[in-house]
């Protein structure tokens, strides 16, 4: 190929093109279990994270709820992927090969949420969430309806590899992808670019700014005991007998249960089995969907 400007620009657009039909052929799941927010500043305040409201009856005049509020932010982090074609591939017409870098650079930024995402959900024993707790833990504070203060769990115990329950049916999700800025494909490759001059290669990348933070803690329940018929309906029974401030009950509905793939095999059998191992009826059976993820391996 003659290098010049105009087939340069055909070689990117070539490359976006690549870039962006694996992008959009790639799974993802963090839409399953995380609410995108889009973000217009270096980053946002969640303020109302933690705020409950509810019907009354109306008598008088309006009871204004007054909202405890909360500091809670999410600061963007900038992203970068980015690869070198050099000249002479481009000169000797070989720069089909460099096809599958391109490809996995839109493989990878589809799937970089899945590992923000998960990776925050595995971190939620000893990361902190929007009431000043591990967003797992034993001890979230709630208002009683009395004016006392309560103490809630979200975390069942043990040991060994977690396995999370979570609802997903709420407007807010038990976490959040903020996003700045989308991955946007780049390229540098004027003759005037350092990379070209000095190195002959021509760069092309991805970028953006994007976060993750924890949303409602009352949304999900993790445990890392045996994943069994006892330990699964006692973590039910937690999250749908779940009260908010007041003593108000949430309407918690438990509608996804994820693990990490050793723990398929004992989802399956107790999501999806009509019978569990001693002959009798599976009473779980789906009562929830099913998230097998390689990312919390």
């Amino acid at each position: 190929m003659i290098i010049n400007q105009s087939n340069l620009a055909a070689l990117f657009q070539g490359y976006k093109l690549i870039f962006q039909q694996t992008f959009a052929n790639t799974l993802s799941d963090w839409e399953k279990i995380a609410m995108l927010v889009p973000s217009s500043t270096a980053k946002e305040v969640y303020a109302w994270l933690g705020q409950t409201t509810r019907f009354r009856e109306w008598i008088g005049d309006r009871q204004i709820q007054n909202l405890e509020s909360h500091d809670f932010s999410i600061k963007n982090k900038p992203w970068e992927n980015t690869v070198a074609v050099n000249r002479d591939a481009i000169e000797d017409d070989t720069f089909g090969l460099y096809k599958p870098m391109l490809a996995q650079l839109g493989q990878d930024s589809k799937q970089h949420p899945d590992e923000l995402i998960f990776g925050l959900l595995a971190a939620g024993f000893s990361s902190l969430c929007y009431d000043g707790q591990y967003f797992f833990d034993t001890d979230h504070s709630v208002r009683n309806a009395d004016g006392s203060v309560g103490s809630v769990s979200n975390f069942g115990g043990g040991s060994g590899a977690a396995w999370y329950l979570l609802d997903t049916s709420k407007v807010v999700k038990p976490l959040i992808y903020q996003v700045r800025k989308d991955y946007n494909f780049v390229s540098m490759d004027k003759e005037t670019d350092d990379n070209v001059f000095n190195r002959k290669e021509y760069i092309y990348g991805v970028d953006a700014r994007s976060n993750v933070g924890f949303g409602l803690w009352q949304l999900a329940y993790a445990n890392k005991n045996t994943l069994d018929a006892t330990a699964y309906g006692a973590a039910r029974a937690a999250m749908m007998n779940m009260k908010g401030d007041n003593g108000k009950p949430l309407g918690v509905r438990p509608s996804l249960l994820v693990v990490p793939p050793s723990m398929e095999k004992a989802a399956l059998e107790l999501l999806q089995a009509e019978k569990n191992a001693n002959g009798a009826t599976n009473i779980y059976q789906n009562t929830a969907q099913l998230l097998v993820t390689p990312w919390l391996s």
